[in-house]
């Protein structure tokens, strides 16, 4: 008496499996590699995280997002970026050119105490204002 499967169908031409044609091709094991991830095989790929639902919009591969520093957070790097050289003081007046800072444009929130001199690519309407009320000066690159 065999004790194990293999043993008990060795010279047997299907092995148990029923007629030879029975475990021909892929339809046999419900397809190809990730083939019924979302139908006969959900549970075995949700287990494991790997169910996704396709593609999904568009990536635009030109797109660029504007770098951007609120006007309080420049006032208050404004004595450490005259240290480092990224900015200089003329009289009163701090000069700062937002390009050599890594800035594109300049947004109006926070409070300025001090008179600024800021070149950069672009400016909020509030900083622009709140720059011009300090007497300072906002040009546009």
């Amino acid at each position: 008496m065999p004790v194990n499967k293999r043993s008990k169908y060795r010279g047997s031409r299907t092995c148990g499996g029923g007629t030879h044609k029975n475990r021909r091709g892929a339809g046999n094991r419900g397809g190809r590699g990730r083939a019924g991830h979302r139908d006969h095989r959900f549970s075995h790929f949700l287990l494991y995280g790997q169910v996704h639902n396709g593609k999904d919009g568009f990536f635009n591969q030109t797109s660029r997002e504007d770098r951007t520093i609120s006007l309080g957070q420049l006032d208050q790097l404004a004595g450490d970026l005259i240290l480092s050289g990224k900015a200089s003081r003329e009289g009163d007046v701090i000069i700062i050119d937002a390009n050599q800072i890594g800035i594109d444009k300049i947004l109006g929130n926070g409070k300025t105490s001090l008179k600024m001199n800021i070149t950069a690519r672009s400016f909020s309407a509030q900083a622009k204002s709140k720059i011009e009320a300090m007497g300072g000066k906002a040009l546009v690159i």
